[in-house]
Protein backbone atom coordinates (compact mmCIF):
# COMPACT_ATOMS: atom_id res chain seq x y z
CA UNK A 1 0.00 0.00 0.00
CA UNK A 2 1.46 3.04 -1.03
CA UNK A 3 1.49 6.52 0.88
CA UNK A 4 0.40 9.47 1.02
CA UNK A 5 2.63 11.78 -1.94
CA UNK A 6 4.58 14.25 0.45
CA UNK A 7 5.72 17.72 -0.94
CA UNK A 8 9.81 16.03 -0.17
CA UNK A 9 8.69 12.93 -2.80
CA UNK A 10 8.61 15.56 -5.58
CA UNK A 11 9.73 19.21 -4.17
CA UNK A 12 13.27 20.70 -5.10
CA UNK A 13 15.05 19.93 -1.60
CA UNK A 14 14.08 23.40 0.85
CA UNK A 15 13.43 21.87 4.53
CA UNK A 16 11.17 24.57 6.40
CA UNK A 17 11.76 22.47 9.67
CA UNK A 18 16.23 23.19 9.49
CA UNK A 19 17.57 26.02 10.79
CA UNK A 20 20.78 27.42 11.62
CA UNK A 21 22.02 26.03 15.03
CA UNK A 22 25.71 26.19 15.15
CA UNK A 23 28.85 27.72 13.33
CA UNK A 24 31.15 24.88 12.11
CA UNK A 25 34.86 25.90 11.18
CA UNK A 26 33.18 29.71 10.54
CA UNK A 27 30.53 28.27 8.79
CA UNK A 28 26.48 28.56 9.62
CA UNK A 29 25.26 24.60 9.70
CA UNK A 30 21.70 23.73 8.84
CA UNK A 31 20.94 20.43 11.07
CA UNK A 32 18.29 18.07 9.56
CA UNK A 33 15.27 17.02 11.85
CA UNK A 34 17.13 13.52 12.41
CA UNK A 35 14.42 11.87 14.85
CA UNK A 36 11.71 12.99 12.37
CA UNK A 37 13.67 11.60 9.44
CA UNK A 38 13.90 8.16 10.60
CA UNK A 39 10.24 8.07 11.96
CA UNK A 40 8.73 9.11 8.84
CA UNK A 41 11.59 6.20 6.77
CA UNK A 42 9.98 3.59 9.33
CA UNK A 43 6.39 4.69 8.11
CA UNK A 44 7.33 4.01 4.72
CA UNK A 45 9.07 0.86 5.50
CA UNK A 46 5.86 -0.77 7.72
CA UNK A 47 3.85 0.18 4.99
CA UNK A 48 6.22 -1.45 2.25
CA UNK A 49 6.56 1.44 0.25
CA UNK A 50 9.94 1.30 -1.06
CA UNK A 51 10.01 3.70 -3.80
CA UNK A 52 8.66 6.21 -1.02
CA UNK A 53 11.73 5.23 1.26
CA UNK A 54 13.36 5.59 -1.29
CA UNK A 55 12.68 9.45 -2.36
CA UNK A 56 12.49 10.19 1.45
CA UNK A 57 16.10 9.29 2.36
CA UNK A 58 17.44 11.63 -1.06
CA UNK A 59 15.14 14.38 -0.40
CA UNK A 60 16.93 14.74 3.60
CA UNK A 61 20.51 13.87 1.91
CA UNK A 62 20.39 16.86 -0.32
CA UNK A 63 19.03 19.36 2.27
CA UNK A 64 21.74 17.80 5.05
CA UNK A 65 24.74 18.52 1.96
CA UNK A 66 23.30 21.79 1.23
CA UNK A 67 23.27 22.58 4.82
CA UNK A 68 26.89 21.11 5.75
CA UNK A 69 25.10 18.50 8.56
CA UNK A 70 27.89 16.39 8.78
CA UNK A 71 26.02 13.92 11.05
CA UNK A 72 22.62 14.15 9.42
CA UNK A 73 24.19 13.28 6.21
CA UNK A 74 26.29 10.45 8.05
CA UNK A 75 22.74 9.20 9.60
CA UNK A 76 20.90 9.26 6.10
CA UNK A 77 24.03 7.66 4.33
CA UNK A 78 23.53 5.04 7.38
CA UNK A 79 20.27 4.33 6.79
CA UNK A 80 20.96 3.57 2.43
CA UNK A 81 22.88 1.13 3.34
CA UNK A 82 20.37 -0.94 5.52
CA UNK A 83 17.57 0.18 2.38
CA UNK A 84 20.06 -0.85 0.00
CA UNK A 85 21.24 -4.25 1.66
CA UNK A 86 17.62 -4.98 2.53
CA UNK A 87 16.26 -4.53 -0.97
CA UNK A 88 19.16 -6.65 -2.50
CA UNK A 89 20.78 -3.84 -4.30
CA UNK A 90 24.27 -4.80 -4.18
CA UNK A 91 26.09 -1.62 -6.05
CA UNK A 92 23.98 0.90 -4.27
CA UNK A 93 24.46 -0.31 -0.92
CA UNK A 94 28.47 -0.79 -1.43
CA UNK A 95 28.25 2.68 -3.14
CA UNK A 96 26.88 3.97 0.27
CA UNK A 97 28.99 1.86 2.37
CA UNK A 98 31.95 2.96 0.46
CA UNK A 99 30.71 7.27 1.26
CA UNK A 100 30.07 5.97 4.81
CA UNK A 101 33.47 4.90 5.57
CA UNK A 102 34.82 7.66 3.71
CA UNK A 103 33.33 10.16 6.48
CA UNK A 104 34.21 8.72 9.46
CA UNK A 105 37.34 8.69 11.30
CA UNK A 106 38.31 6.22 14.83
CA UNK A 107 37.11 9.07 16.41
CA UNK A 108 35.31 6.69 19.24
CA UNK A 109 31.52 8.47 18.42
CA UNK A 110 28.63 6.01 19.00
CA UNK A 111 27.77 7.19 14.93
CA UNK A 112 31.65 5.85 13.93
CA UNK A 113 30.64 2.30 15.07
CA UNK A 114 26.98 1.96 13.60
CA UNK A 115 28.77 3.10 10.31
CA UNK A 116 30.99 0.43 10.76
CA UNK A 117 28.48 -2.46 11.79
CA UNK A 118 26.30 -1.48 8.99
CA UNK A 119 29.01 -1.08 6.57
CA UNK A 120 30.16 -4.58 8.07
CA UNK A 121 26.90 -5.71 7.24
CA UNK A 122 26.59 -5.21 4.12
CA UNK A 123 29.83 -6.79 2.60
CA UNK A 124 29.08 -9.80 4.81
CA UNK A 125 25.27 -9.99 3.45
CA UNK A 126 26.97 -9.75 -0.17
CA UNK A 127 29.35 -12.45 0.49
CA UNK A 128 32.40 -11.09 1.74
CA UNK A 129 32.46 -12.11 5.66
CA UNK A 130 36.85 -11.80 5.61
CA UNK A 131 36.10 -7.90 5.11
CA UNK A 132 32.99 -7.25 6.96
CA UNK A 133 34.67 -8.87 10.60
CA UNK A 134 37.79 -6.59 11.22
CA UNK A 135 34.84 -3.85 10.77
CA UNK A 136 32.47 -5.46 13.49
CA UNK A 137 35.53 -6.01 16.01
CA UNK A 138 35.98 -2.26 15.75
CA UNK A 139 32.83 -1.12 16.55
CA UNK A 140 32.69 -3.80 19.66
CA UNK A 141 35.67 -1.83 20.90
CA UNK A 142 33.78 1.46 20.68
CA UNK A 143 30.80 0.08 21.94
CA UNK A 144 31.93 -1.97 24.67
CA UNK A 145 33.56 1.25 26.15
CA UNK A 146 30.59 3.49 25.51
CA UNK A 147 27.18 1.45 26.56
CA UNK A 148 25.68 -0.01 29.40
CA UNK A 149 26.59 -3.92 29.20
CA UNK A 150 22.44 -4.59 28.56
CA UNK A 151 22.12 -1.80 25.61
CA UNK A 152 20.21 -3.56 23.04
CA UNK A 153 22.28 -2.28 20.85
CA UNK A 154 25.26 -4.43 21.76
CA UNK A 155 23.15 -7.35 21.27
CA UNK A 156 22.25 -6.81 17.56
CA UNK A 157 26.27 -6.12 17.13
CA UNK A 158 26.75 -9.60 18.40
CA UNK A 159 24.35 -11.33 16.77
CA UNK A 160 26.08 -9.98 13.08
CA UNK A 161 29.22 -10.65 14.22
CA UNK A 162 28.36 -14.29 14.96
CA UNK A 163 26.67 -14.69 11.07
CA UNK A 164 30.03 -12.91 10.02
CA UNK A 165 32.04 -15.98 12.29
CA UNK A 166 29.53 -18.77 11.15
CA UNK A 167 30.30 -17.63 7.23
CA UNK A 168 33.89 -17.78 8.23
CA UNK A 169 34.29 -21.56 9.69
CA UNK A 170 34.79 -20.50 13.39
CA UNK A 171 31.66 -22.12 14.74
CA UNK A 172 32.98 -22.04 18.24
CA UNK A 173 33.62 -18.14 18.83
CA UNK A 174 29.87 -17.75 16.93
CA UNK A 175 28.18 -19.65 19.31
CA UNK A 176 29.23 -17.63 21.88
CA UNK A 177 28.82 -14.76 20.12
CA UNK A 178 24.93 -16.15 19.76
CA UNK A 179 24.55 -16.57 23.53
CA UNK A 180 25.97 -13.60 24.39
CA UNK A 181 23.35 -11.69 21.99
CA UNK A 182 20.30 -13.54 23.03
CA UNK A 183 21.61 -13.12 27.21
CA UNK A 184 21.47 -9.27 26.39
CA UNK A 185 18.06 -9.35 24.08
CA UNK A 186 15.73 -11.68 26.02
CA UNK A 187 15.84 -8.34 28.76
CA UNK A 188 15.23 -6.03 26.24
CA UNK A 189 12.08 -4.20 25.34
CA UNK A 190 11.70 -5.75 21.74
CA UNK A 191 14.36 -7.94 22.73
CA UNK A 192 12.33 -11.69 22.73
CA UNK A 193 11.87 -11.47 18.75
CA UNK A 194 15.59 -10.63 18.34
CA UNK A 195 16.49 -13.20 20.01
CA UNK A 196 14.55 -15.63 18.27
CA UNK A 197 16.24 -14.61 15.14
CA UNK A 198 19.58 -15.54 16.92
CA UNK A 199 18.20 -18.68 17.87
CA UNK A 200 17.64 -19.82 14.26
CA UNK A 201 20.53 -18.44 13.00
CA UNK A 202 22.41 -20.39 15.49
CA UNK A 203 20.23 -22.99 13.94
CA UNK A 204 22.11 -22.58 10.74
CA UNK A 205 25.61 -22.64 11.84
CA UNK A 206 25.01 -25.92 13.57
CA UNK A 207 23.81 -27.41 10.58
CA UNK A 208 27.10 -25.77 8.44
CA UNK A 209 29.07 -27.00 11.08
CA UNK A 210 27.61 -30.81 11.28
CA UNK A 211 25.07 -31.45 8.78
CA UNK A 212 21.33 -31.61 9.76
CA UNK A 213 21.72 -35.67 10.92
CA UNK A 214 23.94 -34.73 13.14
CA UNK A 215 22.75 -31.23 14.39
CA UNK A 216 18.74 -32.71 14.82
CA UNK A 217 18.67 -32.16 18.34
CA UNK A 218 20.61 -28.97 18.80
CA UNK A 219 18.64 -27.69 16.09
CA UNK A 220 15.36 -28.82 17.43
CA UNK A 221 15.99 -27.46 20.56
CA UNK A 222 17.15 -23.82 19.16
CA UNK A 223 13.84 -23.93 16.92
CA UNK A 224 11.42 -24.53 20.21
CA UNK A 225 13.25 -21.54 21.93
CA UNK A 226 12.64 -19.17 18.66
CA UNK A 227 8.78 -20.45 18.80
CA UNK A 228 8.34 -19.65 22.41
CA UNK A 229 9.81 -16.17 22.00
CA UNK A 230 7.49 -14.99 19.00
CA UNK A 231 4.33 -16.62 20.71
CA UNK A 232 5.25 -14.84 23.88
CA UNK A 233 5.03 -11.66 21.58
CA UNK A 234 1.95 -12.85 19.62
CA UNK A 235 -0.36 -9.76 21.00
CA UNK A 236 1.89 -7.25 19.54
CA UNK A 237 0.26 -6.32 15.74
CA UNK A 238 3.70 -3.65 14.35
CA UNK A 239 5.56 -3.82 11.51
CA UNK A 240 8.73 -4.88 13.22
CA UNK A 241 6.99 -8.17 14.66
CA UNK A 242 5.46 -8.76 11.40
CA UNK A 243 8.98 -8.21 9.75
CA UNK A 244 10.27 -11.03 12.08
CA UNK A 245 7.85 -13.38 11.70
CA UNK A 246 7.98 -13.14 7.40
CA UNK A 247 11.91 -13.51 8.25
CA UNK A 248 11.50 -16.11 10.77
CA UNK A 249 8.88 -18.48 8.71
CA UNK A 250 11.52 -19.81 5.90
CA UNK A 251 13.55 -21.53 8.78
CA UNK A 252 11.09 -23.24 10.21
CA UNK A 253 9.79 -24.46 7.18
CA UNK A 254 13.35 -25.73 5.93
CA UNK A 255 14.01 -27.54 9.59
CA UNK A 256 10.22 -29.30 9.30
CA UNK A 257 7.89 -26.93 10.78
CA UNK A 258 5.82 -26.25 7.44
CA UNK A 259 2.71 -25.88 9.76
CA UNK A 260 4.16 -23.39 11.91
CA UNK A 261 5.70 -21.22 9.42
CA UNK A 262 2.19 -20.89 7.49
CA UNK A 263 1.06 -19.36 10.79
CA UNK A 264 3.22 -16.59 11.50
CA UNK A 265 3.32 -15.94 7.67
CA UNK A 266 -0.52 -15.59 7.73
CA UNK A 267 0.29 -13.24 10.79
CA UNK A 268 2.33 -11.34 9.13
CA UNK A 269 0.48 -10.35 5.91
CA UNK A 270 -2.85 -9.72 8.68
CA UNK A 271 -0.70 -7.40 10.73
CA UNK A 272 0.68 -5.96 7.21
CA UNK A 273 -2.87 -5.57 5.28
CA UNK A 274 -4.26 -4.01 8.93
CA UNK A 275 -1.04 -1.43 8.91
Amino acid sequence: MAMELLPEDYAEPRCPFCVPQYKENGRAVTRIPVSRVIEKYDEYIAHRDSDGAERHLKYWLAEAEAGGDTHGRLTVINEFMGFYRNTERRDEAYKYADLGLGSVHDDGRLITATTYINAATVYKTFGEPERAYPLFVRAREIYESSLSPDDERLGGLYNNMALALSDLGRYGEAYEMYEKAINIMIDTERGGIEAAISYLNMANAREAELGLPAAKDKIDEDLCCAEELLEAAADRRDAYYAYVCARCAPAFRRYGMAEYADKIDARSKSIYEGA
